[in-house]
C-alpha cells in the first residue's frame, strides 16, 4: 500500500449551502469549501500541513485583476468544511470501500481539532462546518470553475517537483506521486 496522508480538493466558488434534512446548517458566500476525508494514517502533523494549505493557497485575484495572487487569508473571505469519509474511497471491481477511512469515532475528534486549528489560525468567526457524520445536500456554485487537490509532502521530496501540477483549463489538480490515498479535502473556493 502506498503511503497514506492528508489531501485536500478545493472549489472556487461564489456560494456554498449545506442541508441536513431540508433545512441549511451552514453557508458562506465568497471563499473556499473543504470537502475533508480522513485517513487512518493521519495525525497532528498532516492537519497541520492542511490548515496551512487551505489558508494560504494562493487562488484569487488580486485588487488589479491578477489571478493566482491572493489567499482566502488575504482577502479575509469565509471557509465552510465539511467531512467526508467518501474520499476515502477505493474500488473493489465496482463497490466502493472505504477500509483506509478513519473510523467514525477517532474521525469526529480529527475533524474538531482541524476545525480548532483552522478557527486558531485564521479568525474563526470565518470559518463554518456542517454536521459530522450526517447525510447531507452541499449546494457548491463553483466559480471558474476551479477545482485544487492537494496532498502533504513526502519528507526530502522537492516541493517544485513538476510532477506535482496538472493544469486543465481553470482546474487544477496538486498531488505528489507518491501516495495513492491520503486525507481529501475538497475546497471550493469563490471571489
Amino acid at each position: 500500500m502506498a503511503p497514506v496522508g492528508s489531501e485536500f480538493l478545493g472549489f472556487f466558488s461564489s456560494f456554498v449551502s449545506f442541508l441536513v434534512g431540508g433545512e441549511q446548517i451552514s453557508a458562506i458566500g465568497r471563499g473556499i469549501c473543504v470537502l475533508l476525508g480522513i485517513s487512518l494514517e493521519d495525525t497532528q502533523k498532516e492537519l497541520e500541513h492542511m490548515v496551512r494549505k487551505i489558508l494560504n493557497l494562493r487562488v484569487f485575484e488580486d485588487e488589479s485583476g491578477k489571478h493566482w495572487a491572493k489567499s482566502v487569508m488575504d482577502k479575509q473571505y469565509e471557509v465552510l468544511c465539511i467531512s467526508q469519509f467518501t474520499l476515502q474511497c477505493v474500488l473493489k471491481g465496482n463497490k466502493p470501500d472505504f477500509h483506509l477511512a478513519m473510523p467514525t469515532e477517532q474521525a469526529e475528534s480529527f475533524y474538531n481539532s482541524f476545525l480548532e486549528q483552522l478557527r486558531k489560525t485564521y479568525r474563526p468567526e470565518l470559518i463554518k462546518d456542517g454536521k459530522f457524520g450526517a447525510y447531507m445536500q452541499v449546494h457548491i456554485q463553483n466559480d471558474g470553475p476551479v477545482t485544487v487537490e492537494l496532498e502533504s509532502p513526502v519528507p526530502g521530496a522537492a516541493a517544485s517537483d513538476p510532477k506535482q501540477c496538472i493544469i486543465i483549463g481553470q482546474n487544477w489538480i496538486l498531488k505528489n506521486s507518491w501516495k495513492m490515498l491520503s486525507t481529501c479535502t475538497a475546497l471550493s473556493i469563490w471571489n
